[in-house]
Parts: structure tokens; sequence; C-alpha cells
């Protein structure tokens, strides 16, 4: 597939996302109307509102698994078929995980107690984030995707004591133990 089409096909799927999201009522650039480029506090109301945030690695992290999975049970497509792929993945789950059925499961199972769901900005960077996640694993290589994913999760862990494993796993089954281990690191 030639490279113009799948630049275009990807900003119409950020198009998409955008227009999705600002129809369910999320802000462009957060509730403060302030771009804004990083916000390295997990506990800070500006979580999730900038263009880049401690979660961001986390969407890297999609993208070097949706390599991996997309390789795996698509292997005969093409790459750009399979980016696309990953792209329609990413942008799907935004558009979910910024809607009020995840929003409030997030507040009520995860350490993101205040948390009102990503900025239009944000999410549009988190598929970008994704996109870089499986450039890299499609230019790097297994041994070394497969490092970043582990130094990834083992440094969210130490740094902030969450992680993508430990989001999935509090969402889909709380443990009340991980909770509390989490939420000792919360500011007081």
């Amino acid at each position: 597939m030639p490279v113009r089409r799948v630049v275009l096909i990807v900003i119409a799927a950020l198009v998409l996302v955008a227009g999705v999201e600002l129809a369910m009522g999320r802000q462009l650039l957060g509730p403060d109307g302030r771009f804004g480029w990083w916000e390295g506090n997990i506990w800070s109301g500006e979580q999730s509102q900038r263009f880049a945030d401690p979660y961001s690695l986390t969407h890297i992290e999609h993208g070097l698994l949706y390599y991996a999975v997309l390789w795996l049970v698509a292997r005969r497509a093409s790459s750009s078929s399979r980016f696309l792929g990953a792209i329609a993945l990413e942008a799907g789950g935004e558009i979910l995980e910024n809607s009020p059925i995840i929003i409030d499961r997030y507040r009520a199972v995860t350490i993101s107690l205040g948390y009102v769901g990503d900025s239009v900005l944000n999410s549009l960077s988190d598929v970008l984030m994704m996109a870089i996640g499986f450039w890299f694993a499609a230019t790097r290589g297994v041994a070394t995707s497969v490092g970043l994913v582990v130094g990834t999760e083992a440094g969210m862990a130490l740094l902030f004591r969450d992680n993508l494993l430990l989001n999935i796993v509090m969402l889909i089954h709380p443990v009340a133990a991980l909770r509390t281990w989490q939420m000792a690191a919360a500011p007081r």
C-alpha cells in the first residue's frame, strides 16, 4: 500500500477519534483549556490532559504488543495493513477508554480516583505513541522489543506503582492488596 494512502488513513482515524470524543463531551485540551507537552505527576488533575504523561509509555507498549499479535494472526497481510489494523485497535480503544462506563470503572477500582478521561489531545497522542511502539517493534526485533516492554513495566512499577499489566489486572479483576500497595504512594 502506498505510504501516502497509509498516512491519509491514519489522519482519518485521528479525525474520527477526535470527532467521536468531542461528541462525547471530551475537552480538546482538558478542563482548563491549556496546552501542555508533559504532565509527570500521575496523581495530578492534569494527568491525561496534556500531550504526554507516564501512561504514554503504556501506549508505546500497545504498539509493541499489537505488532506481535498482528504478526502472529495476520502474517500474510502486508506490514502496512497490520499497521493500519493496529491504528484501528488503538483508535477504538481510545474511544472506549473515554466512555463513561470505563471512566467510572477506573474511578471505582483503580488508583485513578479522580480520573476524568483523556483530553482529545492526549487521546490523539496515545494513538501516535502506539504507532511509535509498532514502528519500534517492526524495526528493532523481538529481543529489543521484549526488553523495552519488560523495562517499561518494571520502571513504571518502581516509579509509579502502576503500569500496563497492573492497570489491566485492576480493571478486570481488582485485587484489594494491590490497590492498597498502589495507594500507599499517593500524596497525602
